[in-house]
């Protein structure tokens, strides 16, 4: 069975969609930073869909490997931020991180 493009492109937009939502509704900095990683896996899949078009050229697959390592780095350097905010504050909720500016 073979989908096409629209379908891929629906999917991805439906994950963006869920992605987008969860980063502004929750308040949980794990939440939020795993919401991020929902929407930078939708613009992979869309990259690899539209890839599979252009079946010669490779260009979605080398963005997608962009992705991935952007999505690597921003997790780990995330993590580290919710970490020493989370010894700082005892908590992961956003609402009180303006506190770092003191």
């Amino acid at each position: 069975m073979e989908f096409g493009i629209g379908a891929y492109a629906v999917l991805a937009t439906t994950i963006f969609g869920i992605g987008a939502l969860g980063f502004v509704v929750r308040r949980n900095f794990l939440v939020q930073l795993m919401s991020v990683e929902l929407m930078l896996n939708a613009v992979n899949l869309l990259f690899i869909a539209f890839n599979r078009i252009y079946v010669e050229q490779h260009g979605g697959q080398s963005f997608a490997f962009v992705v991935i390592a952007v999505a690597a780095a921003e997790a780990a350097l995330g993590l580290a931020i919710a970490i020493a905010y989370h010894r700082i504050h005892r908590s992961v909720e956003t609402d009180l991180a303006d506190r770092l500016r003191h």
